[in-house]
């Protein structure tokens, strides 16, 4: 090997140049070796992945299990909120205040939820009496249970005071409704308030939450109820721990499911929604089941794309059952790996549909390309030669993406990422990469190694018989001509490649490689991207983080209809924030009254300090000092009927004869708009702060929190590991690789296609949830994947000019990437008619993904490429010195020969 010096080259860079050659080199020998060695044991490599899907195919079957803890799939790992969470259920049991923390979705525990809804212009109020009767029959339902029968009194949490069954106090006010009613008496003698309203023990309740659609009188100064259009009322279960306790309260959930169908077909003047602890999950996984049959028709439609777009007229050149073979490499290493997911104890969750079609968009690219690289070996050379050749060629290029596939999903997968679906996902797709890198080369190689053997015997692609000669062909009808034509009338002596017929390659050779060069096309390609980035850049500024959890939900679900109907008539409040105060703390204190004031301003309050306060007020009672207050507290307050729950607020300790107040808790609730979600976590950074500053040492709690709580840094980091990682690769491999400007060209593509996918996407209704980041990672590969060929196969290009090298670039990998993206966005077809949200989202974003690729490769790349470096000049300018170097050795050559000059 001889390099020769370039005059003002330094040295370093001619050892730069060397080394990147014999990289490359070594890689096309190994992978030229790995071919001949395929195409010499092509039953071994047919046989062991076959052999290997087939186990692990039954352990798919025998294992199967989905995760039903939604938390722990989509609510941020490790967050403050679950640390909150800790700390407050140490100080008060949750499960005793899960009817005072409310909350719109996340309520822990176990709990049956409905709402009643009037038709439009009613008053739900008019109709207490049907209420109660339905809540008669939930209070009466029985749920069987290895011979015992089980009511809602046997299951429910129970009061501390009384030990009676906590109930919303709405159904006070039902209840006092109907006694009016049944008393002759006006519903307008029962004052109803809102959203807080005194009950007839005498305690102010907050019923914010739990009556809704509310129409106040006008001009009226306590807020009087004029009509209202729904109620929400929860029945909530004790949680014991306990898997038999668990089992009973899961089978009531299910009873009042059925139950509250039944109350609805009775009751026509009224529509209920209701909501149990399992029915997000159970909606979570209700896409799978809708999706198994989509997704076989997206299968059937990629198999028949690839079939198509393999096929030639030329019946021995023809290679549709290779491109079907390709598709069914991809399924079966898919099976595969979720049969290795199996059995290493993974559990199946909705978000990992997308991995089928992950693998298949980088799978069938590895495919065309090695069908692509046959049809550019010589047709005279034995086939184990050629099959080598094509390995030589392609997977050098197709095992640099697989691996930037594998480092992109990997740091997905690491600790760093803090969605737990997000790593599962990850994990699963960067083992799905290993198996389809596998099955190519060995499974796919030896379809490629028969296939060859066929067509050096000249048997027919599709038929497997032998071609007849062209003089019997003559003798026969047209129609037999047509199906046996192995394309000898359109060989000529000048043409070298017989592949150039594939109607992809003509379509681009002779059609769009002319017409996307044309210079009066660029200015309009030109304008056509700055569009493209204008409105990339205005949907990057409106991203929004996707934490609300219907978006992962079947979109025709009880729970998303029930999310709807709630967001409409009970966004009036934020979920009822749990203010924790957990060291000791001098309440009598007026300073400490007034920092308490400060921080609860502004919101609505259910506290006991509050009404305390008013207590001694209302009592002119003088309380200054502690043992005063805690005296007045313990002796009188407390002891009011009105006011006894709130004993469940405060914990006391005795030392000696001294009580102290050791910790206590009020609860928040503030004013919304129908976004209350992003308003809650507006509310969630506002007051935690506060924590760090003030001198009352508190935390804020509520079960949304714990899905929310940072949810957009903890959704985005994925992407953005990936995108370092891919980054710092391309980056240190730099000058490595065949070309320097190869990579800077791909980073440069590769970040438009991302942020174009991300803007077009915002602009499209998508929010940034796990489902989107999974595929904003797979966008990243998917753009390398299809970039990278094209770009270094233009940047080695040895033409006189850039629009000759863009030219031949395109016919080199045009087809392939053509007929994988167009296999790719017809498989996304049938995920349109999925009812769901999970794959609304998946669809759109894949279809952008797949788009925008496509319009880089075959419009913006092609045009950009003619008007930026690398420059081919210096090429000219080598073959115009090899050509005066030859003619100066021909002149020589004459001058010493003057007899041939005589006889010539």
């Amino acid at each position: 090997m001889c390099f020769l010096r370039r005059p003002g080259a330094s040295a370093g860079w001619i050892w730069w140049r060397m080394l990147r050659q014999v990289i490359h080199r070594g890689l096309q020998s190994f992978f030229y070796k790995l071919g001949l060695f395929v195409s010499r044991h092509p039953v071994f490599f047919l046989t062991v992945p076959a052999v290997l899907t087939i186990i692990f195919g039954f352990s798919l079957l025998n294992r199967f299990q989905p995760d039903t803890d939604l938390e722990s799939l989509v609510a941020p790992s490790h967050s403050l909120a679950k640390i909150e969470r800790s700390l407050a259920s140490s100080l008060f049991s949750l499960d005793q205040s899960k009817s005072q923390l409310y909350s719109d979705l996340h309520t822990p525990g176990r709990y049956g939820r409905v709402i009643l809804l009037s038709k439009p212009g009613g008053n739900i109020l008019h109709q207490a009496d049907v209420i109660l009767q339905i809540h008669r029959a939930v209070l009466e339902m029985k749920v069987n249970y290895k011979g015992y029968n089980y009511t809602f009194s046997h299951l429910c949490v129970l009061r501390n005071q009384d030990k009676k069954c906590v109930l919303d106090d709405i159904i006070s006010v039902l209840e006092d409704l109907r006694q009016a009613a049944l008393s002759n008496k006006t519903t307008a003698r029962v004052q109803v308030s809102y959203p807080n309203t005194k009950l007839k023990d005498g305690r102010s309740s907050f019923i914010g939450h739990q009556l809704g659609g509310v129409m106040e009188v006008p001009n009226s100064k306590d807020q009087r109820v004029k009509s209202a259009r729904a109620i929400q009322i929860t029945y909530y279960l004790q949680t014991y721990g306990s898997v038999t306790q668990d089992l009973i309260g899961e089978k009531w959930e299910s009873e009042f499911c059925k139950l509250m169908h039944k109350m609805q077909l009775d009751h026509q003047d009224l529509q209920l929604y209701t909501l149990a602890s399992f029915s997000l999950w159970k909606d979570f996984h209700q896409t799978s089941l809708l999706a198994r049959g989509k997704i076989l028709v997206s299968l059937m439609l990629i198999l028949l794309t690839a079939t198509l777009s393999s096929s030639m007229k030329d019946c021995l050149r023809s290679k549709p059952f290779l491109g079907l073979l390709g598709v069914l490499t991809i399924c079966i290493s898919s099976v595969t790996a979720a049969g290795i997911f199996f059995i290493t104890d993974g559990k199946y969750n909705s978000t990992l549909l997308g991995i089928p079609f992950f693998a298949m968009g980088h799978g069938t690219k590895g495919v065309f390309e090695l069908l692509s690289g046959w049809r550019r070996t010589r047709e005279n050379l034995p086939f184990k030669d050629r099959v080598a050749d094509a390995y030589s060629d392609v997977m050098v290029s197709y095992t640099m993406t697989s691996s930037l596939y594998f480092i992109a999903f990997g740091m997905g997968a690491s600790p760093f990422t803090n969605i737990e679906a997000v790593k599962v996902f990850c994990q699963n797709m960067c083992v799905s990469i290993l198996l389809n890198y596998f099955y190519i080369f060995s499974f796919f190689g030896s379809c490629l190694v028969f296939a060859g053997q066929l067509e050096q015997n000249r048997y027919h692609s599709i038929f497997c018989c032998k071609i007849p000669s062209a003089e019997y062909l003559d003798r026969k009808p047209v129609w037999f001509q047509t199906m046996m034509n192995d394309g000898h009338q359109h060989t000529s002596h000048h043409e070298t490649n017989p592949y150039q017929h594939h109607f992809i390659q003509h379509f681009l050779r002779e059609h769009y490689n002319e017409w996307i060069t044309n210079i009066y096309v660029k200015p309009f390609v030109v304008i056509l991207y700055l569009i493209y980035a204008s409105f990339s850049f205005m949907g990057c500024l409106q991203i929004n983080d996707g934490a609300n959890i219907i978006n992962l939900l079947a979109s025709e679900s009880p729970s998303v209809s029930y999310a709807l109907i709630q967001q409409k008539y009970f966004s009036n409040y934020s979920p009822v924030i749990g203010f924790y105060i957990y060291e000791p703390l001098e309440y009598w204190n007026g300073t400490v009254q007034e920092d308490l004031k400060t921080l609860s301003q502004g919101f609505n309050t259910v506290s006991w300090i509050e009404q305390y306060y008013q207590y001694l007020r209302v009592g002119n009672i003088s309380a200054t000092n502690k043992s005063d207050f805690i005296s007045i507290l313990q002796s009188s307050f407390l002891k009011k009927p009105e006011f006894q729950h709130f004993k469940n607020d405060i914990i006391f300790s005795k030392a000696g004869d001294e009580n102290n107040i050791i910790a206590s808790r009020l609860y928040l609730v503030a004013r919304t708009s129908e976004n209350t979600q992003r308003e809650a976590v507006e509310l969630l950074e506002k007051l935690r702060p506060l924590s760090l500053i003030q001198s009352i040492k508190f935390i804020v709690f509520n079960p949304t929190f714990v899905f929310m709580d940072h949810y957009g840094l903890s959704v985005t980091m994925p992407v953005l590991i990936s995108g370092f990682g891919i980054l710092l690769v391309l980056i240190l491999t730099f000058f490595l690789v065949i070309h320097p400007l190869g990579n800077f060209w791909l980073i440069l593509s590769v970040t438009s296609i991302e942020l174009g996918v991300l803007g077009l996407m915002t602009l499209w209704n998508v929010d940034m949830d796990c489902i989107s980041i999974l595929c904003l990672i797979y966008t990243l590969n998917f753009a390398i994947d299809h970039c990278a060929p094209l770009l270094y196969t233009f940047v080695l290009a040895t033409e006189h000019t850039r629009t000759q090298c863009i030219k031949n670039s395109l016919q080199e990998h045009g087809t392939a990437i053509l007929q994988n993206v167009s296999s790719f966005l017809i498989g996304l077809v049938p995920l349109l008619f999925v009812p769901s949200n999970l794959t609304f989202t998946l669809f759109k974003c894949l279809l952008l993904a797949g788009s925008c690729t496509l319009l880089h490769c075959f419009v913006i790349l092609p045009v950009f490429l003619t008007f930026f470096p690398p420059s081919k000049k210096h090429h000219k300018k080598k073959k115009r010195a090899k050509r005066k170097e030859r003619e100066e050795i021909e002149c020589i050559e004459i001058q010493e020969n003057p007899d041939h000059v005589t006889a010539v």
